[in-house]
């Protein structure tokens, strides 16, 4: 997009050190949408994400490989951008926390802008470290790593601390004003709680040589490196650039950080808190550990629509949902393929048995359906709307399926092909006419509709309809079904 967009809307930077999995493929898909459905509307939004690259696990990893930490960054923020494009997804920035020199700036400016707000001090840390995670678990988590399950090590070190405490009372009351949004409502509650609770000052520096000398300096003091929860949150913003509003899509489990430290920190800063956060649940994979579902291989496998829309229809369930190729293949060629797909090639091709390819609207009175259809696909922009506005995606899709069945029975019930028949016989054409030009204005509303959920189905479906008064190219499927390939997936 050309200019500086008034609102960013942000997939979480993942650690280089993990597998893209379909946590963040959700991710990734939900902010395309927001994105997306906002530039429909003329808003100037943009997506924001990138890559957590300065943690010692990068570090670590590294050394165990051979190379540089800089070459091994580069190289897992690939699979990264892959896993972007594999989804039709395209971040307007994409931040590597290691390699842009905008973001180590950006990275000073705010830590110096803390500091001098009294909000960071030196102290003594000692808690349970796991080194995969790069971080500190609170309370040790019983000696093991809830996330990975590798034991902990016991670490005391000197750090730089938030002050979180000095900011509670505030985040809670902004928080009870709505300030940040949080969807869905539970998530609210559990903010609540952690703040009612009472939330510790938190380090934001780890030892340089704990690291490996690996990560962004903290300004003034080259022996400390600036944590990477820190630096990774500031790759949402550009420097001491005025701040554009900041919507989030985050999963369930860096919740505290994007809710309390985060608001936190920019409140020291005198910047403002994010409008929102979507928070997703969690995705495991039946009979497997959640990388055994390659994102990017399926999507190549099955194609971006069939991903992207279990994606959206059951991983934006406000619970947690186990994914299988089969459920997905099931889903794709029941509602894509069976419903929408068959809806869009059945009026094509009507048109050109019956019309050759040439709609002609007639002013007749319409099958008794037909009001009701109409007003339906008028109604679907300000329900899609109503439901994204929200933060509620599943809710954006039940809309457009609910067209899509009411476009499907509408066929059935007026049945072209019945009067296509009576039209043999000598009656009059125009119903037929007003049957099809109906269906043909359903299938058009729903490929303007779909854009942001599923790009790559709408210009299908744009291109098979045509254009208004114009003869409609030569009728083809624009959704095939899939088949689960077990190779692809073992789950």
């Amino acid at each position: 997009m050309s200019g500086a967009p008034e609102a960013w809307v942000t997939a979480p930077l993942p650690h280089v050190g993990a597998e893209p999995h379909l946590g963040y493929a959700l991710d990734l898909v939900l902010a395309d949408v927001l994105v997306r459905h906002g530039r429909q509307r003329g808003r100037p939004v943009a997506l924001r994400t990138g890559t957590d690259e300065n943690t010692p696990y990068s570090a670590a990893a590294a050394r165990a490989a051979g190379i540089s930490p800089a070459g091994y960054a580069a190289a897992r923020a690939a699979t990264f951008t892959r896993l972007a494009d594999a989804l039709g997804v395209r971040p307007d920035r994409f931040v590597r926390t290691s390699a842009d020199p905008a973001h180590r700036r950006t990275v000073a400016w705010l830590w110096r802008t803390c500091l001098a707000a009294g909000d960071l001090y030196k102290g003594d840390y000692t808690g349970w470290f796991c080194d995969p995670c790069g971080r500190f678990r609170p309370g040790g988590d019983g000696g093991r790593c809830p996330e990975h399950g590798d034991g902990l090590r016991e670490t005391r070190e000197e750090n730089w601390f938030f002050r979180m405490g000095r900011h509670a009372g505030a985040l809670r009351a902004a928080l009870d004003a709505g300030v940040p949004r949080v969807v869905p409502q539970h998530r609210k509650h559990e903010v609540i709680g952690l703040l009612d609770a009472g939330l510790t000052d938190f380090s934001v520096s780890r030892p340089a040589a704990r690291a490996g000398g690996w990560g962004l300096p903290v300004p003034g003091d080259p022996g400390q490196l600036v944590h990477s929860w820190f630096d990774v949150l500031c790759g949402y913003l550009d420097g001491d650039a005025p701040q554009q509003e900041l919507v989030h899509v985050i999963g369930k489990g860096i919740l505290r950080y994007h809710a309390a430290h985060w608001p936190a920190i920019l409140r020291s800063a005198g910047l403002p808190a994010p409008r929102a956060l979507l928070v997703h649940e969690h995705i495991t994979v039946a009979r497997g550990p959640l990388d055994a579902a390659d994102p990017v291989a399926l999507a190549d496998a099955y194609g971006p629509d069939a991903l992207r829309w279990w994606l959206l229809r059951e991983a934006s369930r406000p619970v947690d949902v186990d994914f299988s190729v089969e459920r997905m293949a099931a889903l794709a060629n029941d509602e894509l393929a069976g419903g929408l797909g068959n809806l869009v090639h059945r009026t094509v091709t009507m048109l050109h048995r019956y019309r050759p390819g040439r709609p002609v609207p007639a002013p007749v009175e319409p099958h008794d359906s037909a009001p009701a259809v109409l007003a339906a696909a008028a109604a679907l922009p300000d329900r899609i709307g109503a439901a994204l506005d929200a933060l509620e995606p599943r809710a954006a899709t039940e809309a457009l399926w609910a067209l899509v069945g009411a476009g499907n029975r509408y066929v059935e019930e007026v049945a072209p092909w019945r009067l296509a028949a009576r039209e043999r016989d000598g009656a009059p054409g125009a119903a037929l006419d007003e049957a099809l030009g109906v269906a043909l204005t359903v299938c058009r509303r729903l490929a303007t509709a779909l854009e942001p959920f599923l790009p790559a189905a709408a210009a299908r479906i744009a291109a098979q309809c045509g254009h208004p008064g114009g003869e409609l190219p030569p009728a083809r499927p624009v959704i095939l079904r899939v088949e689960p390939l077990p190779e692809v997936a073992p789950c």
